[in-house]
């Protein structure tokens, strides 16, 4: 089963290649005060037809370079 992540495009100057953040909510153990945190991944695309602030969802793949190992499936 594939890892899917809805996120937010951050940067898109790289060819074929867009980073993507995505937030999610935690608890904390102690004080039970909700916090979110964010990472960024960088993602897969088939060409550079995605702007910054768009949504998006991506779905982990093979490792495709360094640190790519995800696509982008759809807006």
């Amino acid at each position: 089963m594939k890892k899917i992540l809805k996120g937010q495009i951050v940067s898109n100057k790289m060819t074929n290649t867009v980073v993507v953040k995505v937030e999610t909510i935690k608890v904390h153990p102690k004080y039970r005060k909700r916090y979110t945190s964010s990472k960024k991944y960088k993602a897969d695309t088939a060409g550079n037809i995605f702007e910054i602030g768009d949504k998006v969802l991506i779905e982990e793949s093979r490792p495709l370079s360094k640190d790519k190992c995800w696509k982008v499936v759809k807006k």
